[in-house]
């Protein structure tokens, strides 16, 4: 069949012939929240043998699952907490790193200014300490956080990861939280799904385009990306609604696969489709997750 497009390591966890069957070196647990209003999934990569079955890096993958983040009206705080509980988990003492919180993307383009929209509700802090010093910082229970929103290459000229790197080799954080835009497979998961890994991140892998790598490894300390899904590949949703509707009727494999090679063309090979209220949902999430950022890193009750 053909390869489908997808940031969420659970999707590429869940395209495996048989599900249920586990995989070597990789280890998925789920849990409910809230009545079972929010679904979390997590996969984790221990080895080498996984990292090449799942084609992604080694390391933990959590997947938050819920409708809700779609509803405007609904009560959007013990959803937003839930996120905020996976991501101090994930990094012991979140509290009490320096963090410099990266938002990836294009502000131009609505599909992709999630990142950069979030950087606008972020309460930073680093310039209090420097000009208040640390006893204010510990007195007003603040964490040191400063951020940049570093555009996209078109319309700075220089890749993303160059500007994060310089930046973390002058002001020198304890950590690194990018917070960027994903493809998705499936289509009910566009703007419903927050995706936040150790792993650091790979921007544009999702949509064919990718550039410097965000990761440990490139910037020297520990990198933790946040995303949502809001694309899906126009050819995943055409060749997945063609495959189930050819599996009802019959078809074996070979007979599937050889059509959808014959179906699917260069016009749709680069397409990509996005909800028709996506900057409402992006405007939204936006504010949700420089919500989650700030309850890590500010005073709680």
């Amino acid at each position: 069949m053909t390869e489908k497009r997808t940031d969420l390591a659970l999707e590429v966890r869940e395209s495996f012939p048989r599900n249920h069957v586990e995989v070597q070196g990789v280890i998925l647990e789920k849990e409910e929240y809230l009545d079972g209003n929010v679904q979390i999934t997590k996969v984790q990569i221990r080895d080498d043998a996984g990292s090449r079955a799942m084609r992604k890096p080694k390391g933990t993958y959590i997947t938050i699952e819920s409708e809700g983040l779609l509803q405007g009206d609904c009560d959007r705080e013990p959803i937003l907490l839930c996120i905020c509980d996976q991501l101090e988990k994930m990094i012991p003492s979140l509290k009490r790193k320096s963090v410099l919180i990266v938002g990836l993307g294009n502000r131009e383009v609505t599909s992709d200014s999630l990142g950069p929209k979030m950087t606008d509700h972020l309460f930073i802090t680093r310039h209090l300490e420097q000009e208040f010093g640390v006893g204010f910082m510990r007195e007003n229970d603040y964490g040191c956080v400063s951020a940049i929103a570093p555009g996209v290459m078109a319309q700075t000229g220089m890749e993303a990861g160059e500007l994060v790197e310089s930046l973390v080799k002058r002001t020198r954080p304890d950590l690194v939280i990018v917070v960027d835009a994903l493809a998705a497979r499936s289509v009910r998961r566009l703007c419903t799904t927050i995706q936040i890994t150790d792993t650091g991140i790979a921007p544009g892998a999702g949509v064919g385009n990718r550039r410097k790598e965000l990761t440990k490894e490139t910037l020297g300390v520990p990198v933790v990306a946040i995303g949502v899904p809001t694309v899906v590949d126009a050819e995943t949703i055409i060749s997945d609604h063609l495959e189930c509707v050819l599996q009802k009727q019959g078809y074996s494999e070979h007979e599937i696969e050889q059509f959808l090679r014959e179906m699917l063309t260069r016009e749709t090979e680069n397409v990509m489709v996005t909800p028709k209220n996506i900057d409402e949902s992006v405007n939204q999430l936006s504010e949700d997750l420089a919500h989650v950022l700030n309850h890590c890193f500010q005073k709680k009750g």
